[in-house]
């Protein structure tokens, strides 16, 4: 994951596209912001960790590109076009080392699947589903949608 984003950014260094390089820049520093808190846990003790797992990179992107949307949604709102369009170019950015996302159909078979294999009954049950569909599926899918539709699920 590490190398596609360095090698992307070199080869976007070379074209000279200057967005591509200053969103890969956020991401790489993110990911160097993530490896740094890695090493200690929260007491201050060492981990022996030095650097994040792929899993984490991934969880990072997807947050990286919800706050973006965001963003998108309120520049929108109020009326700063160019803005929304500037962020909605680093979403497109970060989207590409992402896994294939999965659609609505495949989030509500696989929220299914989940409630069912944990014998989920509940809304109480809620965080252990979103759980392990965070620990499976990292990355697959929009986990605020997955959301809704555990709830669906549990009812």
């Amino acid at each position: 994951m590490r190398e596609r984003i360095q090698g992307a950014m070199k080869d976007a260094m070379k074209s000279g596209d200057k967005r591509r390089v200053s969103t890969l820049r956020l991401v790489t520093a993110a990911i160097k912001d993530r490896d740094i808190a890695a090493r200690v846990d929260e007491k201050g003790h060492p981990t022996g960790k030095d650097r994040v797992e792929d899993s984490d990179i991934l969880a990072l992107l997807q947050k990286m590109i919800k706050q973006r949307r965001e963003s998108v949604e309120i520049y929108t709102q109020g009326g700063r076009q160019e803005l929304a369009e500037q962020e909605a170019a680093e979403i497109a950015i970060i989207e590409e080392f992402l896994p294939q996302q999965m659609g609505e159909d495949e989030i509500r078979a696989a929220a299914k699947a989940v409630v069912s294999a944990l014998g989920a009954t509940g809304l109480k049950d809620m965080g252990r589903v979103m759980a392990a569909l965070k620990e499976k599926y990292t990355g697959q899918m929009d986990f605020s949608k997955a959301s809704a539709m555990v709830k669906e699920a549990l009812k």
